[in-house]
Parts: C-alpha cells; structure tokens; sequence
C-alpha cells in the first residue's frame, strides 16, 4: 500500500493499491461466504456446533443468533457478501487501466467509511454487550481495515476532497499500512485485556 505519490489531483492508484484492493476483498468476501454458510447450517440445525466454535468465547455460532448479528432484518454476512465485491472489481478495473472521476471515489470512500464504521461496532458489540468473539467475523474486520486506510489516503491525496487535503492524504495514503497495524494492535489489545481471565481455557 506503501507508494510513490504526488500530493495533486493527478494521483493515481498504482499496482500495489489495486493488488492490495483485490486481496483484501477476497478475504473479506470470502470471510462473508463462510459465515453465511454457518448460518444456513444453524438455520438448518439449531443445535449443530461449527467448527469455528472453540471456545464458549470464541464463536460463530454465539454471535450469529444474536440481534446485533441481523441489523437490517437480514444476517449481516449477506452485506459482505454484496460490499466486497467492491474493492475486487475497481482493482480489477485499475489493473486494467480504469479511470474514475472524483465522485466515484468519494461514493467509494463512503461506502469505506461505513463499513469501517460498522466493524467498530460489531467489535464493540462482541467484545462489550455480547461477550463472545466469531472467528470469520474478524477476518472480514481485517479485511476491512486497510481497504478504509488505503481509500481515505488515496482518496485525499488525488484531491477528491478537495486541494487542502492533498498533502495529509499523500502522507495517509504511503503509510496506510502503518495506521492498519496500529487499528488492528488497539484492536487486539481491546480482545487481549477483556477476555484476559479467559484464555486459559483454550489450553
């Protein structure tokens, strides 16, 4: 995600952004396919134990039967599904020599801010309200970190935000992969810290 950028309007995504783009769907999109297959699974015998079921702490199955796990009516895997065959396809498409226009990669970068904002809460709601983390949900979280760190750096330093965002977009976007360790390290400081008096029971 590291690249050699000019802070104008002339920015481009290079190879790495679309490699990275097309990687990071595939994981979160496949992530989504597993966990919608479980909860057919579980639809089909509410007593089944997945094989993502560890642990009474780390489960799919414990998160899935949950409110919080069907937010607009419908199970929450089936929005990965649909939302990242996104960064699959503009990668794709960048490889390729696409060029887009600048409200397209701000409907992206919304649509990237949303999703980052969701996985927030899904991890707040696991981790605080739930009590219980699913294995599948959290590789879709950490697909979908990068892709809101990448787009938000690129996004600025092409100056679809506008020229005064350009410099600190630039400087976002070359050192994307730092702010995605340091968000999946709060992260995992968050898990380690909760459930701190737990894990010895998956020994």
């Amino acid at each position: 995600m590291s690249a050699t950028i000019q802070t104008n309007s002339t920015v481009k995504p290079g190879i790495v952004y679309a490699l990275a783009s097309i990687v990071f769907g595939i994981t979160g999109w496949i992530a989504s396919l597993a966990l919608t297959l479980e909860r057919i699974r579980v639809a089909e015998n509410p007593e089944i134990t997945l094989g993502c079921d560890v642990s009474p702490f780390i489960s799919c199955k414990s998160v899935m039967l949950t409110e919080q796990a069907s937010l607009l009516g419908f199970p929450n895997p089936l929005i990965g599904l649909a939302s990242f065959f996104a960064p699959i396809l503009i990668g794709v498409a960048v490889l390729a020599g696409a060029e887009f226009k600048n409200w397209f990669w701000n409907l992206y970068l919304v649509g990237n801010i949303f999703g980052f904002v969701f996985v927030l809460w899904l991890f707040s709601q696991s981790v605080f309200v739930i009590g219980s983390l699913c294995p599948y949900c959290m590789v879709a979280w950490i697909a979908m970190i990068p892709l809101l760190w990448m787009n938000l750096g690129l996004v600025s330093a092409k100056g679809a935000l506008g020229e005064r965002f350009t410099a600190a977009g630039a400087i976002v976007y070359e050192w994307s992969w730092v702010a995605t360790v340091a968000t999946y390290v709060a992260i995992s400081l968050v898990i380690l810290v909760v459930y701190w008096d737990l894990w010895p029971t998956l020994f």
